[in-house]
Parts: structure tokens; sequence; C-alpha cells
């Protein structure tokens, strides 16, 4: 997916040239549906290809679009880059399953030690952390459920991954955009007019219900305790997480084991849901962290405060329980 041109005509020269070092190579090979792709969910199975290296040049472009600030751009290019093999599954893996903020650690180690990426900051007058902590900038990032570059791009793109919005309505969406102070005096991408932003605020919500629906959840979690086995089995090492899926896909098919784990995942087509397990083995209890936006209207506040069809469905959608139980069907 090359949608990212929605958002600035052209990728200036500075961001060309970090695109070619080997840390922003690296994530064409790492998915943004964290596996999820792989199955045979119907949900997933029709998407198009949408990687980190698409989502993380859309950052950029959205961030150096706001502000023209080449750290901030490159901070929102970087962003990504310690991102491991199926994104979020390693974090399932870790125990962050709720949080998912495991995955963040080692950006600034990346970043310092990679000789491209030095020169180029050296040339354009930067250091290490200018760029690597994306948080240090509220357009690039913010808490949810306020709107930043990273939660925007990814809501745009899987919008129209998911047939959720046209490559129309999403333009539609960001040229309503600007950049105002929210309730603490921060910047904050920020609508204009309150139908376009109650407009988008219901499509991040259905992408949201996406992101934690039993599919995804089970989908991650299966894929977690296969990376496990694979560590624990010593068909891949823990460094092999971040490298590329395709390399580590190569690395499990030979192992009986985890081959058959993997042919199991990709077979999956439907979820199976009950209030206590069954007998048969694959039964899974699966909580995930709840991803949302309550965007800002100028001078208006929030969609919540203004729509109560909206605060009713996101109030909803957040005290949803995630309790039942789940099983993989192929």
């Amino acid at each position: 997916m090359n949608h990212y041109l929605i958002y600035h005509k052209e990728i200036p020269p500075f961001l060309q040239e970090c695109l070619q070092t080997p840390p922003l190579q690296r994530l064409q090979n790492i998915g943004m549906n964290c596996g999820c792709e792989y199955s045979s969910f119907p949900r997933f199975r029709s998407l198009q290809p949408y990687s980190r290296y698409d989502h993380s040049i859309g950052v950029a472009l959205i961030v150096w679009h706001f502000t023209h600030s080449p750290a901030q751009a490159l901070a929102g290019l970087l962003h990504d880059v310690a991102t491991p093999v199926f994104a979020h599954v390693v974090d399932f893996m870790r125990g962050d399953y709720l949080k998912q903020e495991a995955t963040e650690a080692g950006t600034e180690a990346i970043i310092a030690s990679s000789p491209e990426l030095q020169a180029l900051l050296q040339r354009y007058g930067l250091a290490t952390e200018d760029v690597c902590d994306y948080h240090r900038y509220p357009i690039a990032d913010n808490d949810s459920p306020r709107l930043s570059a990273d939660r925007l791009e990814y809501t745009l793109g899987n919008s129209i991954n998911y047939g959720i919005c046209t490559e129309q309505e999403i333009l539609r969406f960001y040229q309503n955009l600007l950049v105002c102070k929210n309730e603490e005096g921060q910047d904050e991408l920020t609508f204009a007019d309150e139908s376009v932003a109650a407009s988008f605020a219901f499509a991040a919500l259905q992408c949201s219900e996406i992101y934690v629906s039993e599919e995804d959840r089970y989908m991650m979690q299966m894929l977690s305790e296969l990376l496990k086995t694979a560590v624990t089995r010593h068909v891949i090492e823990e460094s092999d997480l971040y490298t590329t899926e395709p390399e580590v896909l190569a690395r499990l098919s030979p192992d009986e084991q985890t081959s058959a784990l993997w042919r199991r995942c990709c077979s999956f087509r439907k979820i199976l849901t009950a209030d206590k397990p069954g007998e048969e083995d694959g039964w899974r209890k699966i909580a995930a962290k709840k991803r949302c936006i309550d965007p800002l209207i100028k001078d208006r506040g929030r969609v919540s405060s203004l729509s109560p069809t909206f605060a009713e469905a996101l109030n909803r959608f957040l005290n949803q329980s995630q309790d039942c139980w789940l099983l993989g069907l192929s």
C-alpha cells in the first residue's frame, strides 16, 4: 500500500536517504497486522500488504506536513525500527499483551549502532537523542485517546485495507486536520469540522474493534506460543526476532513441530467461543490492549462530548468483556 502519498505529495530527500538504511529496509518485511494476515480468517485473508515500512513513511510524512521539522519527521520515521517479526505478537510472547510496549525497547540502540543512520544524522546536524524517542513530540505521538500522526496513520491505512473507508474518504479526513492546543495546552492534530471528526471517530472505532476481535486475539496468542516454542527448541534464537518474517518462517519449516504449529495457525478460519473450555486442545482465554481515538474538534471539544451516540459506542467498546474462551477452527 502506498496510500502515504495522500499525506504529502513528495518524500523529502532526507527521509528518502533514511529509507535506504538497513534498519528501515528491514521493515518492508514486517507486517502491520501482527501476523493475522497469514491466517485464513475471512477478515484478514484478503488484506493488501501493509508493512511497518509503509506505516513509518506515512507517520513521517504526516509529521513533516504539520511541523516541517526534520528532527520530528525522522523521529516519526524511526519509531518502529525496533519492531520484531509479527510486531505485537512478541509483546504477547513476553506477557505484555495489555500495554504492548515491550516491542519499543531497543529503538535508541538500533539508531546509535547504525553507521548509515549516524552518518545521515550528522549530515543534518542531528543526534541520536533528537530522533530516538518520538514520544517527545506530541504531533508524532501522544497518549490515547488523543490523535497523533502514529495513531492517525495506522487508522487511515487500516480503514482502507479493512474496507471501512475509501481513499477519497480518508483524504477528506486528512484535509480537515490542523494543529491546535488541546485541554492540556499541548499541540494535537485537530479536526476543523464536527461532522468530519465524527465520521473519522466511528471509522477509528471500527478499526479498534478489529484490533481486539476474537480472531485477532487468538491468532496473536497462538503465534506467540509458536515463537516461544521455536526459541525454546533453538529453531530460532531471540535475535532472529529482529530479522524479517520471511527469514523466520524459513527457519520454522525444517522443524517438524514448529512447521506443524505454523500450518495450524495459517489454517484458522473461524472462532468458537464458550464460557468454559472444551476438551479440544487449543482453548485460550486472551485479553488484549484496547486502542481508541476520541478526536478533538477546534473550539468545540472532543467528539464524545458532542455526540452521545459516539460516546455510548466508545464506552460500550471500552467495557466489552474479553472473558470468554476461544478456540480456532480450520
